[in-house]
């Protein structure tokens, strides 16, 4: 890593595709264990799925590549990480287009590792899903998928497929915990 600053930001971490068993098996002891080692502060993880809430003096991108590269090197996964701030996260929620005369537990929050282009978002935008609903902003997508999320149309591999970017999906509650976490002292 490389910009250190003087003050400690929280971040919170989001692992891509993570499973209990497999090839994306990253078991969150052992994270908690690894981030510690290599200087991460206050580390916390939620649920089995890739979630981990740390402290750092590094930037957003500069904690995404570190965090992959020591996930690879001493747990053998290669996932994509992304990073955000609880801030960031609670304007992602703040900003939902599917709030009233929606099943919240039917939303789930998209989160880019990098901006997709206008072009490929006007693209998959045109599309239509029936009656599953998919908003893209500049800080995320919002997907509303009232079914079987099994049998939809809308996912994170066909978004990323479309779009061209890495991305990781939560839902409403994964999202509200991990910002209450990254409050907490």
């Amino acid at each position: 890593m490389q910009a250190k600053t003087d003050k400690m930001k929280r971040y919170i971490i989001l692992l891509r595709g993570v499973m209990p068993y497999g090839k994306n098996r990253v078991p969150m002891a052992q994270l908690r264990d690894v981030l510690a080692r290599a200087g991460y502060k206050n580390v916390r993880t939620y649920i089995q799925s890739g979630n981990a809430v740390a402290d750092t003096q590094f930037t957003a991108k500069e904690v995404e590549n570190d965090i992959h590269d020591l996930i690879k090197e001493h747990i053998g996964a290669d996932i994509v990480v992304v990073v955000r701030t609880g801030s960031q996260l609670q304007t992602v929620l703040d900003e939902n287009p599917f709030k009233e005369g929606y099943d919240i537990s039917r939303v789930f929050f998209l989160s880019f590792a990098e901006t997709p282009s206008s072009q490929k978002v006007n693209e998959i935008l045109d599309k239509d899903f029936g009656e599953e609903k998919l908003v893209i902003t500049s800080k995320a997508a919002y997907m509303y998928i009232p079914g079987s999320s099994a049998r939809s149309q809308i996912s994170n591999n066909m978004m990323e497929k479309m779009l061209g970017v890495s991305s990781t999906t939560r839902n409403f509650n994964t999202m509200s915990k991990l910002i209450k976490m990254s409050s907490e002292q």
